[in-house]
């Protein structure tokens, strides 16, 4: 399966996560954790972000992470000299919602409209 279509089918899966992504999101913003709200997918367990979807615990394939890009760059996910790059490709998370997916192929940044 491709990467193009392994994507569509994560974004299918994650269909009905959206609005609780989207009000974790909200949150982080507006209680001034970050303006750049990042969601880690994954099936392993990793050590960044709090654990806001656990895939034992619903119908899914996915356990969801709750994160921002500082975390990410203080644990060095995000290098400090690629930051402002970055940012400058982040999307609006009014409207957007930033993934990073760590899958089978591999880890990949993501953005899912919100609607």
């Amino acid at each position: 399966m491709e990467i193009e279509q392994k994507f569509k089918k994560i974004q299918e899966e994650l269909r009905p996560y959206k609005k609780i992504l989207g009000k974790a999101a909200d949150a982080i913003i507006d209680e001034n954790v970050s303006s750049y709200p990042i969601f880690v997918v994954h099936r392993l367990e990793v050590s960044i972000g709090i654990p806001i979807i656990k895939r034992e615990e619903v119908e899914g394939n996915w356990s969801i992470n709750a994160s921002s890009l500082e975390e990410l760059v203080t644990k060095k996910v995000i290098e400090m000299e690629k930051l402002d790059s970055f940012k400058g490709i982040y999307k609006n998370p009014r409207s957007f919602l930033c993934l990073l997916l760590l899958s089978d192929f591999g880890a990949t940044f993501a953005f899912l409209p919100r609607s």
